[in-house]
């Protein structure tokens, strides 16, 4: 059991080593690591702020992005009532200026129809003139042989007589 349980000496030198590399670890190294620690902690506190800070205008970004893209919306809603009245205008317009020329034109054919018609009656009053005056010749040229009913004929006539 000798090998197993360390000498005085040895245990006495282990200790005084082990002190001797504490007191030279936190004389020299301690203070370097732990300021790297320290800054390490800072860098990644600074770099959460960082992140939070970025998370918060990121939705602030989103917030405005929704704002513009309903503001776009609702111009593009704006544009396309804008052009279904313009449209509806247009086509009640163009309905208008049909109705009217329409009326126009119908008008005209009427009053065509009218000068065709009067100058119809026209020419048929001329004719009929013609051949009541070419009856009235025969019959008049017939009963002129008698001077009295002659006479008779022309007196009427002339009594009849309307002038227009």
């Amino acid at each position: 059991m000798d090998l197993v349980t360390p000498g005085i000496g040895l245990v006495f030198w282990t200790t005084i080593t082990f002190l001797l590399v504490v007191f030279l670890l936190i004389k020299f190294a301690w203070k370097p690591v732990l300021g790297m620690i320290n800054e390490r902690n800072k860098s990644i506190e600074d770099a959460l702020k960082l992140a939070e800070t970025t998370k918060a205008e990121m939705k602030a970004l989103q917030a405005d992005n929704e704002k513009i893209v309903a503001e776009a919306r609702k111009e593009r809603d704006t544009l396309l009532k804008e052009a279904r009245e313009l449209r509806e205008q247009m086509i009640a317009q163009a309905k208008a200026d049909a109705s009217e020329e329409a009326n126009k034109i119908m008008a005209a054919a009427k009053q065509a129809i009218e000068n065709e018609k009067n100058q119809a009656m026209q020419e048929l009053k001329t004719q009929v003139a013609a051949l009541s005056f070419e009856i009235a010749e025969k019959v008049i040229g017939k009963e002129l042989e008698n001077k009295a009913a002659s006479d008779t004929i022309i007196s009427e006539s002339i009594n009849n007589l309307k002038l227009n």
